[in-house]
């Protein structure tokens, strides 16, 4: 009722109700104006503040090192499980036995085997050094037909010398008797001359005609001895030849057989190759029969299980895993915030387990996160749909914690630049990614 009275009404009566009375108070207004004012001085100022820019992504812990990574224990070979010699969890040292195993291949089955493929290896080294010896032998054989061919090679060319001089005499000696002979039919003639013309007797001209019947016969003998010669010559020239041509066949089919011995050398050296072979095949082979600990680590799950057991080559026996790490950190990024990480790049870590009061904007204030830089990035996408970061620790910042473990998970925080809120706000309204940021070389780096 009061409500509908002038001013000075309500100004009289507000003594009379307590929150008119506040409602018009002037000291009221006074600090609600300072209030706001306030606030309004500290939202500005809040907006001045400066904004870590970061790019947030979950991680696994993981290690650079893939020998430090959980491993595989394969059997080399096909065998049967006959005595393990580690249980699940124990501590084992590179080279400790984890199992033995036995053959069940049919090729492997002789316990003697080593023993019978290595006398194989000597038969067979024997049969090589006897060939060996053969062509030593038809080597010599092959140089003492060559002394032979020479040695009755110049017999037969001393024979044919011989036998032509023979001829050379001969026919010099049929010329000798062929000029008797004419002197002698000369002196015939006229010898019977004389005598038809009764200047010499009878008895003179038969001793002229005995004189040229004897010449007769001496030419005819010495033709004939040089015809004789002349075959021996073609003989001894005939002989020269057939001895070539002999010792060459003899010395080719020496030299055929030392070839022969080469070839069974040759072939008997490949077989010794392959069965030294074998024999290292089946000695390494041997060796499989324990199965040993690749690295230091723990055993901690055992996929093959009682004695007894085939298992095939290559087939997972155990998992060990290492104690000591290098820790790093994989985490995956978009590929649209991918050209503003860095190798070098700051990052903060926050791992499961390890209790953190986090702010984003001002990685400083933090609480339980754990400094690192970018040490490496992919060039490819992986099957995400992202980009791979390996992260590891910062020699700088706090050391991570000991008790990590591979596989745990991590968040981290890579950071960019430093903004204001302000310009973080409006960036984020409107969508723009967040700034490029180069990480900045030390004074040494950029000296050298």
């Amino acid at each position: 009722m009061w409500l509908n009275k002038d001013n000075e009404s309500l100004v009289n009566e507000k003594s009379e109700y307590i929150s008119l009375r506040k409602a018009f108070d002037k000291e009221s207004d006074i600090k609600l104006v300072r209030w706001l004012t306030g606030i309004s001085i500290f939202f500005i100022l809040f907006l001045l503040l400066p904004w870590t820019q970061n790019i947030q992504a979950p991680g696994l812990i993981t290690t650079r090192s893939p020998e430090q990574r959980p491993q595989e224990i394969n059997s080399a070979i096909s065998g049967r499980i006959e005595k393990w010699f580690v249980k699940e969890g124990d501590i084992v040292e590179k080279g400790d036995t984890i199992l033995k195993i036995t053959e069940v291949e049919e090729s492997y089955l002789d316990p003697q085997l080593l023993k019978r493929t290595e006398e194989q290896i000597k038969a067979k080294e024997g049969t090589v050094d006897f060939y060996r010896d053969k062509v030593v032998a038809i080597q010599n054989q092959i140089e003492a037909t060559y002394q032979v061919r020479e040695l009755k090679l110049q017999q037969l060319e001393k024979k044919v010398k011989q036998v032509s001089l023979n001829v050379i005499s001969d026919s010099m000696a049929l010329k000798n008797i062929e000029t008797e002979l004419k002197i002698a039919k000369d002196q015939y003639k006229r010898q019977e001359e004389l005598y038809k013309q009764g200047l010499k007797s009878l008895t003179e001209l038969e001793q002229r005609k005995q004189q040229l019947q004897s010449a007769e016969s001496k030419f005819t003998i010495a033709e004939n001895k040089l015809s004789n010669t002349r075959n021996d010559l073609l003989i001894a020239k005939i002989e020269l030849n057939q001895n070539d041509n002999e010792y060459s066949e003899k010395i080719s089919k020496a030299q055929s057989d030392k070839f022969a011995s080469l070839s069974e050398i040759t072939n008997g050296e490949g077989e010794v190759a392959k069965l030294k072979n074998k024999f290292s095949n089946y000695a390494i082979r041997n060796a499989f029969y324990y199965v040993l600990a690749p690295q230091d680590g723990q055993i901690t799950k055992t996929i093959s299980a009682g004695i007894g057991e085939i298992i095939k080559s290559s087939e997972n026996i155990a998992k060990v895993v290492p104690q000591k790490f290098q820790y790093a950190v994989e985490m995956y990024v978009k590929p649209m915030d991918l050209p503003l990480i860095s190798e070098g790049q700051k990052v903060r870590l926050q791992f499961d387990g390890w209790p953190a009061i986090v702010f984003s904007g001002w990685p400083v204030t933090s609480y339980g996160t754990y400094g690192g830089k970018v040490a490496a990035i992919d060039n490819s996408i992986s099957e995400n749909g992202k980009f791979r970061i390996l992260v590891v620790e910062d020699p700088r910042d706090h050391k991570w914690p000991n008790a990590l473990k591979v596989g745990g998970g991590a968040r981290g925080m890579a950071l960019l630049k430093d903004v204001h809120i302000i310009y973080e706000l409006w960036r984020n309204i409107n969508g723009f990614p967040p700034d490029f940021y180069t990480v900045s070389k030390s004074k040494e780096v950029v000296k050298k």
